[in-house]
C-alpha cells in the first residue's frame, strides 16, 4: 500500500482489514461457490472501503476496487512467459488413445531397462479433466501478489492482458504462496451468463467462446468486467523453489492458493478405466454451463512426466481426447438446387428447424448428387436424419435416422435458373452456359469486382444484377465497355454514381497479375496458389502457357489444381474474355518484388493467414511477410510453420492447433517480428 499524505493509520489498517474480508468473501462466492455472507452485508464492506479509499487519497493494488476496469489501454505489450506453454497432441477416437498409451508404456518400460540402478518408473495412472473452449490464460505470481497475466500467444511469448485479467473475480489477487510462480488455466464465459447479458445487449455475442476470447483481448478493461467471465485453472507451468511427486500434489496446492478449480476430475487406474470415462464425459457434454470440446488425459507421476518429457511440440504424457463434433436428429423437409459462380449445381437441404451445438439449424449441406446416393439419402424427404455441427462449418447431413422410405429427392437434369441441359463431370453437375445463367454470371462478375480481386469500389451483388438485367453484361470484359450513357438511364444510377463506377473500373485497369488471377476465379484455386502463380511466371501470357507438367511442379499444385488452371485457359470464352480485357487496358502485370529477407523468424517458412487484424489487413501482411522471405499458404498442413490468426479464426486456427503448428494471435507480438 502506499499511504496519501497525513493518511490516518487507523483507516489505512481498516483498509487493509476490509481488503482481506472482501478477498476471503470474493474467493468463497466466486470459487467455492459458497457464499458466506448476503450480498447486502458486502455491498456495506465494499461501500465502506470505496469511501476510505476517497478520504485518504489511497487504494491497495489488491483491493477489489481495482476490479471493475480503469483507462482504455493504448495496445498489449509481448509477455515472454517463464516457462514454455505446450500444446497437446490429439486422440480423436479410441485407436489414437490406445496408441499413445502404448508410446507411454514402451517409454516407461524402456527408461526402466536401461537405468536398473535407480528407482523404477512406476505403472502409468492417469487423471482425466475436461478441455475448456476458451482462451489460454498464463498467470505470474510474486511474492504472493498478481503481476502479470498474459495470453499463451505462440507458447514462448503471449500479450500481457493483466488489467482484463483482474476483472475476473474468481481469480485471487493475492496467494499465499510467496515464491515466483505461473499458473495456467482458462478464461470462460458461463452458457447462463451469456444468456443473461444476451438477453439487454444492443448487440448479442454469438457463442461463449468468442465471447471469453474477445473480452480479454480488448483494450477497454471495463468492457471485460461487463461479460462477468470466470476461469478455471489445472496448471503449475513454473514455481521457483516448489516440486510436486503427483498431479494430485499440484491439484490440492492451487486449491490451497485460492485457484478455482473444477469439479470434474477423475482418476484411473488403466486406460480401460480411462475409457470409459470419457465415454461418460462425452455423453455429459451439455450438462455443463460452459463449453468444453474434449478431455485431456494425463499420467498423474510428476516424476514419469519428467523422463518423458516433451517432443519439439507436445508433452508425451498427456493428449487430448476431442469429442465428435455434436450431431443430432431432424426432419429433411426439402432440397433446392442451387447455382454457382462456376456453374456448379450445388443441393442444400432444408429442415425442421433444430438447436445445434447452441444454433438454429434449418439448412444443411449435401455436397453433391454421389453424397446424397452414398448416404441412402435418395428416399430420404420427410424422414428423419442425422446432421452433425462442427466449429462454424455448416451443418452436414450424415445420412438417414430411421428405415422408413420417404420422397425421392430428384437430381435436375437442366439448370434451375436458365434451363441449359446439365452435364455431369465426376459427382458433380454443372450447367454450360458461361454467359446466359444469371446467377453464375452474376456470382463470377461479383468475384472479379471484389475487394480481394480488382477492388471495384462500391461494385455489389446489386450492381451486378443490374447490370445482367439491364445492360447485358455477360462477362467481366463486359465491364470495360460500359459507357456513361449505359449507366445514366438505369434506376439509382445518377451522374455522380455513374461516373464513380467508371472511375473505379479505370483505376482497376492497374491491378497486379495475382489480382488479377484470383479474380479470373479459376476452378481450385484460391489467392495463395493465385499469388504463386503471379510470383512464378510473372506476366500472364506466360500462365496461359503453362502445361500441366510445368503447373504440377509447383508449390501446392497437384494434378488436380494443374488441370483446372491448363483447361481454364484453354477454354474459347475465357481466351476471348482474356483478350477482349487486354485490348480495353486492363494491365494484369506481374509486380517487380525486392529481394526477400534471409535474416527473419520468417525467412524461408511458410504462414498461413487466418481471421481479421486490427493494425493491418491480411494482404498487407501478407506482402510484408513475403518481404521477410516468408512463403504465404492458403491451407494448414504438417508443412506450416506459422498460423498468424487474428479475431475470428475458423477452421484453420482449429486444424493448425490440432497439428501442433506455432499460432502468433498475439498481434503486437505480430508487429515486433514484422518490424513495425
Amino acid at each position: 500500500m502506499d499511504p496519501g499524505q497525513n493518511a490516518d493509520p487507523a483507516k489505512l489498517a481498516r483498509m487493509r482489514e476490509l481488503v482481506d474480508q472482501l478477498a476471503l468473501h470474493n474467493h468463497s462466492y466466486y470459487t467455492l461457490d459458497r457464499p458466506t455472507i448476503s450480498d447486502k452485508e458486502y455491498d456495506a464492506l465494499y461501500d465502506e472501503l470505496v469511501q476510505l479509499e476517497q478520504l485518504t487519497g489511497t487504494v491497495d493494488p489488491d483491493s477489489p476496487t481495482q476490479r471493475v476496469g480503469g483507462e482504455i489501454l493504448k495496445g498489449f505489450e509481448p509477455h515472454r512467459h517463464l516457462s514454455r506453454l505446450w500444446s497437446l497432441d490429439k486422440a480423436q477416437d479410441a485407436e489414437d488413445l490406445i496408441a499413445w498409451n502404448a508410446r507411454v508404456r514402451k517409454a516407461i518400460a524402456d527408461y526402466n531397462a536401461k537405468n536398473p540402478e535407480a528407482e523404477p518408473l512406476p505403472e502409468p495412472s492417469y487423471v482425466v479433466e475436461l478441455k475448456f473452449d476458451g482462451l489460454t490464460l498464463n498467470l505470474t505470481y510474486d511474492g504472493g501478489k498478481l503481476v502479470q497475466a498474459s495470453t499463451r500467444g505462440n507458447g514462448v511469448v503471449g500479450e500481457g492482458i493483466l488489467a482484463q485479467v483482474k476483472t475476473i473475480r474468481s481469480i485471487p489477487l493475492v496467494i499465499p504462496y510467496a515464491g515466483l510462480i505461473e499458473v495456467q488455466g482458462e478464461g470462460i464465459m458461463n452458457l447462463s451468463v451469456l444468456e443473461a447479458y444476451n438477453r439487454t445487449a444492443a448487440e448479442p455475442l454469438k457463442n461463449a467462446r468468442n465471447a471469453a476470447a474477445g473480452a480479454l483481448r480488448n483494450q477497454n478493461p471495463r468492457i471485460t468486467a461487463e461479460r462477468k467471465l470466470n476461469a478455471f485453472f489445472y496448471n503449475v507451468g513454473y514455481a521457483q523453489g516448489l516440486s510436486f511427486e503427483t498431479h494430485q500434489e499440484m491439484i490440492r496446492f492451487l486449491k490451497d492458493n485460492r485457484f478455482k478449480i473444477n469439479a470434474y476430475t477423475t482418476y484411473c487406474s488403466t486406460i480401460e478405466e480411462v475409457q470409459a470415462e470419457l465415454e461418460r464425459v462425452a455423453e455429459g457434454r451439455r450438462e455443463h454451463d460452459f463449453l468444453i470440446d474434449g478431455a485431456v488425459v494425463k499420467l498423474t507421476d510428476m516424476r514419469t512426466r519428467e523422463t518423458l518429457g516433451y517432443t519439439d511440440k507436445f508433452p508425451r504424457w498427456a493428449v487430448a481426447y476431442k469429442f465428435e463434433a455434436e450431431e443430432t436428429t431432424t426432419v429433411l423437409e426439402s432440397v433446392s438446387w442451387e447455382v454457382g459462380r462456376t456453374g456448379k449445381i450445388t443441393p442444400v437441404a432444408r429442415v425442421e428447424p433444430v438447436d445445434l451445438a447452441g444454433v438454429t439449424v434449418q439448412n444443411c449441406t449435401l455436397n453433391n448428387i454421389g453424397d446424397i446416393e452414398r448416404k441412402n439419402l435418395k428416399f430420404a424427404l420427410g424422414t428423419h436424419v442425422f446432421i452433425r455441427r462442427s466449429n462454424d462449418v455448416i451443418p452436414e447431413i450424415l445420412g438417414k435416422a430411421d428405415d422408413e422410405p420417404g420422397g425421392e429427392i430428384v437430381a435436375p437434369t437442366t439448370c434451375p435458373s436458365c434451363g441449359t441441359p446439365l452435364e455431369l463431370r465426376g459427382a458433380h453437375l454443372f450447367c454450360g452456359n458461361k454467359r446466359g445463367c444469371r446467377p453464375q454470371t452474376v456470382g463470377r462478375i461479383t468475384h472479379f469486382s471484389s475487394r480481394d480481386a480488382m477492388d471495384i469500389e462500391s461494385f455489389s451483388i446489386m450492381t451486378a444484377e443490374q447490370l445482367f438485367d439491364e445492360c447485358e453484361v455477360r462477362d467481366p470484359a463486359d465491364l470495360y465497355e460500359l459507357t456513361y450513357d449505359d449507366l445514366i438511364g438505369l434506376d439509382r444510377f445518377g451522374d455522380r454514381k455513374a461516373r464513380k463506377l467508371l472511375e473505379a473500373l479505370e483505376k482497376s485497369k492497374d491491378r497486379d497479375l495475382a489480382a488479377f488471377l484470383f479474380a479470373l476465379g479459376i476452378p481450385n484455386t484460391g489467392k495463395a496458389t493465385t499469388k504463386m502463380l503471379a510470383d512464378h511466371f510473372g506476366s500472364l501470357a506466360g500462365v496461359r502457357a503453362a502445361e500441366i507438367e510445368e503447373l504440377v511442379g509447383l508449390p501446392d499444385v497437384g494434378g488436380i489444381v494443374a488441370e483446372s488452371i491448363y483447361t481454364y485457359f484453354r477454354d474459347p470464352v475465357v481466351s476471348e474474355s482474356l483478350d477482349r480485357m487486354l485490348a480495353l487496358g486492363v494491365k494484369a502485370q506481374g509486380e517487380q518484388a525486392a529481394p526477400a529477407r534471409t535474416d527473419s523468424v520468417f525467412s524461408g517458412k511458410t504462414v498461413v493467414l487466418t481471421g481479421t487484424l486490427s493494425a493491418m489487413t491480411r494482404d498487407e501482411a501478407a506482402k510484408k511477410l513475403e518481404a521477410l522471405g516468408a512463403k504465404i499458404s492458403g491451407s494448414v498442413s504438417k508443412k506450416t510453420d506459422f498460423v498468424i490468426a487474428g479475431e475470428s479464426a475458423g477452421s484453420k486456427l482449429t486444424k493448425a492447433r490440432d497439428l501442433g503448428v506455432v499460432v502468433i494471435e498475439d498481434e503486437q507480438e505480430l508487429l515486433r517480428l514484422l518490424g513495425d
